[in-house]
């Protein structure tokens, strides 16, 4: 057995400048987690997680089966429950990851004849469950409208509309009011990726949608639990038709192994602690305030900000000498963004302080 076909390709990637390794950075401030509240960290949430646990007896280490199975443990209901309350919905679903949960929604929802329009620049999740449909797949322009409607006006069947609330890789916003007045026009179903707002807006870390009371004129919602709320899992908010429908046709959900009961749990117990200090959002939005108006260049109105750098090579030697200054920035590179759009990708926390955010951006005045 030869595996040269996977060595001209890591090759050919070692050669563009784009190859990939694993590695951490332990001791560097942290402006590269998506851990935008710093809720995985924070040492009272971990307690009542644990002090939960101790409370609820013994249960299994881990899932034990999938849901349909012996994974569904009474800790889903619990946390379902609250759920539905925390994001206005009839009806939800935990999933094990976002990745799962967008896969699983969009692949199951659409079929052959239908046709999937998704955002551009919408995270690979979305577009995998779309191929994985069968449905006809067109992507359209980012956030532009009037690209989209004219994609839906020549779609058949069937139209799903994909898009995010916040795009981390720009650190913009989708116009989410005009979105849902085009698919009500055209009757299509709107689905949204809320996985970089949750926690981070609305009451309780309801996200974009409740906060702008557009949840009820969404035909599906996915909020990631493993970003702002600092824990993991997922979930997907709807009507309870579409949750029983999923139940029996989501692959990801049927074939998959449950989260292990300490996961649910902490889920549940993630949003109560948000929901008592939601001071935690004021704090975020106040370190955003200020790289913005110590980085000038900035575009973004959320944790995710991009300082755009164009070539692989100048991204990679930026970020290292940053980590070799303390701080923790990454590059983001292509093929994962489009060539020429090479970027650092600085994300934002409670627990970055001003010194730590005033010497950022001295450093990237100094090296970009």
């Amino acid at each position: 057995m030869t595996l040269d076909f996977l060595k001209e390709k890591l090759q050919d990637r070692i050669e563009k400048g784009n190859f990939r390794t694993l590695g951490g950075n332990a001791g560097l401030v942290d402006f590269v987690s998506n851990d935008y509240l710093g809720l995985s960290q924070n040492e009272t949430l971990a307690a009542r997680i644990s002090e939960r646990m101790q409370r609820e007896g013994s249960v299994p280490n881990g899932g034990t089966g999938s849901r349909l199975l012996s994974g569904n443990h009474r800790f889903y209901e619990a946390v379902e429950q609250y759920l539905q309350d925390v994001f206005k919905a009839e009806s939800i679903l935990v999933f094990n990851s976002g990745y799962a949960a967008n896969q699983a929604l969009v692949s199951a929802v659409a079929e052959k004849g239908d046709t999937i329009l998704y955002d551009q620049l919408s995270h690979v999740c979305l577009k995998e469950g779309a191929w994985l449909s069968r449905a006809e797949t067109v992507s359209f322009l980012h956030n532009d409208l009037d690209d989209l409607e004219a994609k839906i006006k020549r779609a058949k069947g069937r139209v799903f509309v994909l898009t995010e609330t916040v795009f981390s890789m720009d650190g913009d916003m989708a116009p989410l009011a005009e979105l849902v007045e085009v698919c009500e026009k055209y009757e299509a179903y709107l689905i949204v990726d809320e996985a970089h707002s949750t926690g981070v807006s609305g009451i309780n870390g309801s996200g974009l949608l409740v906060q702008e009371n557009l949840h009820d004129r969404i035909f599906a919602r996915v909020y990631t639990f493993g970003k702002g709320m600092g824990v993991h899992g997922a979930c997907v908010a709807g009507a309870k038709v579409l949750v029983d429908y999923l139940v029996n046709f989501g692959r990801p959900f049927i074939y998959t192994t449950s989260l292990p009961p300490h996961s649910v749990l902490a889920i549940e117990e993630s949003f109560r602690y948000l929901g008592q200090h939601l001071v935690l959002q004021d704090e975020l939005q106040s370190r955003i305030n200020l790289f913005r108006n110590l980085w000038p260049k900035s575009k973004s109105h959320t944790p995710n900000q991009p300082v755009m750098i164009g070539s692989n090579k100048r991204a990679r030697e930026i970020s290292l000498s940053l980590q070799e200054a303390g701080l923790d920035v990454r590059p983001i590179l292509s093929p994962t963004v489009q060539r020429g759009t090479e970027r650092l990708r600085i994300s934002l926390h409670v627990h970055n302080t001003e010194a730590e955010i005033v010497r950022l951006t001295d450093l990237l005045s100094e090296l970009v």
